[in-house]
Parts: structure tokens; sequence; C-alpha cells
């Protein structure tokens, strides 16, 4: 039988997330950090609220992620966000040695590949899942901010 938790399912739940930073006012990014078939961990950008450059979604989940393993290494671990991490994003990743990173959206200015950034060396890194609809969200948060 088909489990419905599959990657389009959870790239749902962190364009979920986006849209709860897009609703506060903040760049829709939003993540979730899946172990098994299960959601250990959600984020979404917070930097306008926390005013704090470093609150971006991806580090949001590590940290929920982190604490709910009781270890640093996400091993055995999925990261579905919604745009391409930026370098400091990817840095933490890095660190976290998570095993895989699903990406919606790619981010061809600030993005961490852009910016000369890597991934640890046996994460696999999935590109252009739900683009469309990552993209639409922060096409439609610009735009809007243009308009005020």
């Amino acid at each position: 039988m088909l489990s419905p938790f599959d990657d389009t399912y959870f790239m749902k739940k962190a364009l979920d997330e986006a849209q709860n930073a897009y609703e506060r006012g903040e760049i829709p990014v939003g993540c979730v950090i899946v172990n098994g078939e299960q959601i250990i961990a959600r984020g979404h950008n917070l930097t306008e609220s926390l005013n704090d450059v470093t609150a971006h979604a991806e580090m949001q989940g590590i940290t929920a992620a982190a604490n709910y393993l009781g270890g640093k290494y996400l091993k055995n671990c999925t990261l579905y966000v919604s745009l391409e991490p930026c370098q400091m994003c990817a840095g933490a990743l890095y660190w976290s040695q998570i095993d895989r990173v699903v990406i919606a959206a790619e981010d061809l200015h600030r993005g961490y590949r852009q910016m000369g950034g890597c991934l640890h060396p046996k994460t696999k890194v999935e590109f252009g899942l739900l683009q469309e609809e990552a993209a639409q969200l922060l096409q439609s948060f610009f735009k809007e901010r243009r308009m005020k």
C-alpha cells in the first residue's frame, strides 16, 4: 500500500509554514524536517518578528529537530524547504549532517550555490518539487511590498 506521506505531502507542509511567514509579514520561506514519516520540526522565517538576521526558517527547523532528537546530528532526516537555503543555513545544514534536502524554488541571487556554499558531501539534494507554488508565494509577497 502506498503511503500518503510522500515528498509532495511534506513539501506542502513546508509551504504551509511559508504561508504562516507571509501572514506575519515575513519573507515567505518555510520548512519541515522529517524523520521516517513523521514531521519532527517546523520552521518559517522570523527575522522581522525576532529582530534577528539568523532567524531563518531552516535555522528554526534545525534547532527544533535537534532538540526533538536530543542531539546535534540530523541523520536519517529530510529537510523540505520552500526556497533554496542561503549560505548561512547551508553551513548549519552541513554541520547537522542531514541526510537529504528537498528544495522547491531555487534562489538565483542569494542561494547557497550562488554564494559559494555547500552542503555535507553525503547530503542528497533535490530541486523543483512544487517550485511554481513556492515562487508564486514569494512573488506575491514582494509585489505586495512594492505597492506599499
